[in-house]
């Protein structure tokens, strides 16, 4: 694209509407790649991007793509002890942080770790490097070997159940996945040069970078936005003729909530595929999104270990509401206690097989945990099968409740819950109880906190009960005024279930 369409545009900050062409995406990411090798970097070895949606984000991923280095990207609300860590855990010893990011972060903190900090916007005044300094010399054409293999993410996982968890994969093949070409059931992933993609999310997220840099390898055209709001986002569809964009459920709850006003004020038709997966979208939710956008709704199911993932459309959903769709590649496979296959409608663990390899990194234990003795390999997620190979997800695994010898999977009680009109968020975990062990309670965020009463606490529990069955509803409630979720959506249900258990019991929690 930078020969052929040196000006076009490669992506664009939304809103502040700073545009980077090809040529200068070309250029920047060259010289980048040619200095890391420079400063001895090796293929396989890696550096960490510590930013908020910054302009330069993409040319340090390309730059990685280019050297065939590894990158991490890491979440922005990371304490310094918690960064520390990730920086020790994979070995980065170079850091790309902006004048936002490295505030907070001190020469002695960095020394400890071993790392050398760069910062995109440094200045004289900065304690660290400065990226144009560090840049120097360097010229636009620099050359870059030819046979360097491509480089790819280093992801950690999000934490939600424990410790950040580092996902590598060989580099041969961390790229392969995610579309096959001609395919039907990709076909809402498959992008050319008219793909226009809305980026809502921050960058630092497995999702983003990997569809983003997916987008640019087609030579289409991002829209990064540097924070969501759902106004922006209807205007920007609009106003840019979005083909393409990628959601959360929390995202299609704000959007819904916009006054009529907002919500329908804008045209979306442009818009052919809205992409959207990271957390469990409740049935009612997407029934009001499919009636508002019509049948362009894409959900798929996967993991940034990519050892599998599942996927269906909107009308495929329709006919099987609740599911995660069926494999783009591969196969799934349900196990029960035992290790065996179930039949149809069973629930058990969720393995892949067909799919690529990982290994989580520093971590022989965890890595082997996640495979089976059939080679299999699993997210740690709970579902079934339905007759015809559809995928259901019941919960996680780590989030099991064992109340009197029996198992809940409290997703389900979620599910119920989160379609009862007074509640916006909701989830269930278990704490103490003397005589069961743990039971189930539901944590409620209201839609109006002024109805925390007990008799609403009773409309809940009876709202569940006459919808499944009494073992698998919970016994209370709690309200409260916002439930910990990450930026892609996840509930932080480790935060939540351990203000429930004494400090310093691990029942439960860390898996």
């Amino acid at each position: 694209m930078a020969k052929d369409h040196p000006d076009r545009v490669a992506y664009k900050m939304i809103p502040s509407g700073l545009e980077v062409s090809w040529s200068q995406l070309e250029a920047g990411s060259r010289r980048c790649a040619a200095r890391l090798l420079a400063e001895g970097f090796q293929t396989g070895d890696g550096f960490i991007i510590y930013l908020e949606n910054h302009p330069r984000y993409f040319e340090l991923m390309w730059a990685a793509h280019r050297a065939g280095l590894y990158y991490t990207t890491v979440s922005l609300h990371l304490k310094p002890a918690e960064l520390a860590y990730i920086l020790q855990d994979c070995g980065a010893r170079l850091m790309f942080c902006s004048t936002k990011t490295s505030q907070g972060l001190t020469p002695q903190w960095l020394a400890e770790t071993g790392a050398q900090c760069v910062v995109l916007e440094g200045g004289d005044d900065q304690p660290f490097t400065d990226y144009e300094q560090w840049l120097a010399g360097v010229p636009a054409d620099a050359v870059l070997p030819a046979d360097l293999p491509e480089g790819a993410d280093f992801s950690y996982s999000s934490g939600t159940t424990g410790v950040p968890k580092g996902i590598k994969r060989a580099l041969v093949t961390a790229n392969a996945y995610f579309s096959k070409p001609g395919d039907v059931r990709t076909r809402w992933k498959q992008f050319d040069e008219q793909s226009v993609y809305l980026s809502t999310a921050p960058f630092y997220h497995t999702a983003p970078v990997r569809w983003n840099m997916a987008v640019m390898r087609a030579g289409g055209t991002s829209l990064l936005m540097e924070k969501f709001d759902p106004v922006l986002a209807l205007e920007t569809i609009e106003k840019y003729g979005v083909t393409h964009g990628q959601w959360v459920p929390t995202m299609f709850s704000r959007l819904l909530r916009l006054p009529d006003a907002d919500r329908l004020s804008h045209d979306i038709s442009s818009m052919k595929f809205a992409i959207h997966a990271a957390a469990p979208c409740p049935v009612p939710l997407k029934e009001r999104m499919i009636a508002w956008w019509g049948p362009i709704l894409y959900e798929y199911y996967s993991g940034t270990e990519l050892v599998g993932r599942t996927s269906l459309d909107s009308h495929e959903w329709l006919s099987h509401k609740g599911s995660v769709g069926r494999p783009e590649f591969g196969a799934v496979h349900i196990a029960g206690e035992d290790g065996e296959e179930v039949g149809v409608g069973e629930p058990g663990v969720v393995y892949f097989s067909g799919g690529g390899s990982f290994q989580y990194h520093n971590d022989p234990e965890k890595t082997r945990k996640a495979y089976n003795d059939k080679g299999w390999a699993t997210y740690g997620d709970i579902g079934y099968l339905d007759a015809e190979g559809y995928l259901y997800l019941t919960d996680r695994l780590a989030n099991m409740i064992v109340s009197g010898g029996v198992n809940i999977y409290p997703q389900e009680a979620e599910n119920v819950l989160s379609s009862h009109p007074a509640v916006s968020d909701v989830a269930v975990v278990g704490v103490p109880d003397e005589d069961m062990g743990e039971s189930a309670k539901a944590v409620v965020q209201l839609v109006n906190p002024d109805d925390a009463t007990p008799e609403m606490a009773r409309e809940l529990i009876e709202y569940c009960r006459a919808r499944i069955s009494s073992v698998k509803t919970p016994k209370t409630v709690d309200f409260v005024s916002s439930l910990p979720r990450t930026d892609s959506g996840k509930l932080l249900k480790r935060e939540v279930r351990n203000k429930y258990w004494p400090a310093g019991d691990t029942h439960r929690v860390a898996h």
